[in-house]
Formats: structure tokens, C-alpha cells, sequence
């Protein structure tokens, strides 16, 4: 086979992940940043992907540690480098795989950061008290992300249709456009019916006419004006950081996942099982999930120490 530039390679594997394994806009992105940083760390050292050998994988391995990148970030480097790789091999651009014997990077267990009960009712009454469409969109999305556990690509992505018929459930799409059927709160059901009776005014206008398009015409539940026709990431993010600051909580401790680590914590410490909460937040595998278990553990060492006979001997 005759030899293609890194970029086709790399454009390559991307429509393979695209369209055999359904891999989401953002993912993609995040593969194509890898995978370029990685070709230019081969470039630099004279190599390309079809000639490198594991010395070169060790080498720029080596070179991330030394950048300071932490173990999770280089083990999702690696991770990118070794799918790239076997893709190679599998389509016979190469008769190896260099990465294979390469070792992960050790990782220490980061237990997930999550708000009290306590600073979620002070972000949502805060948010409650914002006046006009604006205020109804803000509480309706700091609803909806906390009933749910969405991730904020979910929630700023979702189609009107998903919210559109019945306000019990919602359907979310996920990685792999995996759906699931999540259960709203009763608050998040009232900001939701709130928000759609504004829901148009933030559908953009007609350039061509300068008349509002008809009702209902943008296929997002959270429409912008911007180029991808939707509220963005980058967006929600600084309007729950401003929320933070009005709540009296520092907004280094706010962001999207940190609400979806704090709706997985509080479940769970109220009872919830890991396998339901695997189903709610997404997760294809429940190692994933696993990591909320910090919650577990000290819930069921609560039990013990209050309901186990020695426990209430030892105490007294």
C-alpha cells in the first residue's frame, strides 16, 4: 500500500470511528488533538505513524510526563496513540502495532468533587430569583442538570423533541447516540414547563425577513443565535460560574460535571443502587460508575454504626 500523508491517516481513523463505532463530534475532536500532538512529537523526532517503533511511543509518553500532564490525561493519550494504531494494522498501512506493549501510566483514584445539598438549594433558589426569559432558560438548565445527571454536551444538545411530550421522563442521547429514558423531578418539570412557554423568543430571527422564525422551528430545546444553533458549552459554563458568585460559592468549585457528580453522589447516599445510577448517568461500563462508591461506603459504615449491635456496644 502506498504511503498516506499523517493527516489522511489520521482523517481516516477518525471516519472509522465516526461510522463504525458512532463516535460523537466532541470525541472526534478530542481524538484529532491527540493524535496530531502525537504525529508532531513523531515529525520532530524524524518518524511518522507507519514507521514508528515502540521507542518512539516511549519516547513521547516520556515527553508528556515531562510536560507535567497528569496520569489520566497521558493514559487518555495513550489510549488515542493505540486505537490509531490498530486501526493501522487492521487496514495495512503497517504489519504492527508499536503501542501494544506499552504500559499505562499509573493512576491515583481522584474521588469525583461534588456540592452539599445545601449549595444546590442555594444555586437553585438563586437561580429562581432571575428575573425574565433569561431567568427562566438559567433555572430550567441548573434543573434539569442536577434531576438528571446529563453531561452538558447532552444538555445543551438536546432536541426540542426530547422534552416536547411528556414532561415525566426525557430522553437524552448520549456517547455512541446511545438514548436513555431519564425521570425529572418534580421542580425540574416546573422549570421545564416554564421555560418552553418562553422557549421561542430564543429562536433566532429571520435574517432574510427580520421576522422571528415560526414556533417551534429550531430542532434544539435550547436555541442560540450561534453558528451551532444551540446554547454551547462554553456558554452554560460561565452562566453557572455568575450563578456561583450570586450564590456565595466560589466558582472554582462549580462547573456542568461537577452537577452531575453531585446529582450521582446525593442519589446514591439517599439510596440509590450503582446499576440504576449507571443507567441514568450513561455509563456503558459500571467500573465508571464505580467511582462514586466513596459515597457507598460511608453511607453503609452509617448503617453499621447505628443499626450493627457491636457497633452499639463498642460506642458505649
Amino acid at each position: 500500500m502506498a504511503k498516506a500523508p499523517t493527516s489522511s491517516l489520521i482523517s481516516a481513523f477518525l471516519e472509522m470511528m465516526a461510522a463504525e463505532r458512532g463516535a460523537s463530534a466532541h470525541t472526534l475532536d478530542a481524538y484529532r488533538r491527540d493524535l496530531e500532538d502525537y504525529a508532531a512529537s513523531l515529525s520532530a523526532g524524524k518518524s511518522d505513524p507507519v514507521r514508528a517503533g515502540d521507542a518512539d511511543v516511549r519516547r513521547y509518553m516520556s515527553q508528556l510526563g515531562a510536560a507535567g500532564l497528569a496520569p489520566r490525561t497521558q493514559a487518555r493519550r495513550l489510549s488515542a496513540v493505540r486505537q490509531f494504531h490498530k486501526f493501522l494494522y487492521s487496514d495495512g498501512y503497517r504489519n504492527d502495532d508499536p503501542s501494544s506493549n506499552i504500559e499505562s501510566p499509573q493512576q491515583g483514584q481522584t474521588l469525583p468533587k461534588f456540592l452539599s445539598i445545601d449549595e444546590i438549594d442555594r444555586l437553585i433558589a438563586t437561580a429562581s430569583d432571575h428575573p425574565g426569559i433569561k431567568g427562566k432558560r438559567l433555572l430550567a438548565m441548573v434543573e434539569l442538570m442536577y434531576a438528571t445527571g446529563m453531561r452538558v454536551s447532552e444538555l445543551v444538545e438536546l432536541p426540542y423533541a426530547a422534552a416536547a411530550r411528556d414532561h415525566r421522563m426525557l430522553i437524552v442521547r448520549g456517547k455512541g447516540s446511545k438514548e436513555r429514558l431519564v425521570p425529572l423531578s418534580d421542580p425540574a418539570r416546573d422549570a421545564l414547563r416554564d421555560y418552553l412557554d418562553v422557549r421561542d423568543a430564543f429562536i433566532p430571527s429571520d435574517k432574510s425577513t427580520g421576522h422571528a422564525d415560526r414556533p417551534g422551528q429550531s430542532s434544539y430545546l435550547f436555541p442560540s443565535r450561534g453558528k451551532t444553533g444551540h446554547l454551547t458549552r462554553q456558554m452554560f459554563l460561565k452562566m453557572i460560574k455568575d450563578l456561583a458568585i450570586e450564590a456565595g460559592i466560589a466558582p472554582s468549585r462549580v462547573s456542568p460535571h461537577v452537577l452531575r457528580h453531585s446529582f450521582a453522589s446525593h442519589l446514591l447516599a439517599n439510596g440509590a443502587d450503582l446499576r440504576s445510577l449507571q443507567k441514568m448517568l450513561g455509563h456503558s461500563d459500571i467500573s465508571t460508575t464505580q467511582i462514586y462508591t466513596h459515597v457507598l461506603e460511608s453511607r453503609l459504615r452509617g448503617l453499621v454504626q447505628e443499626h450493627h449491635p457491636l457497633a452499639r456496644v463498642n460506642a458505649t
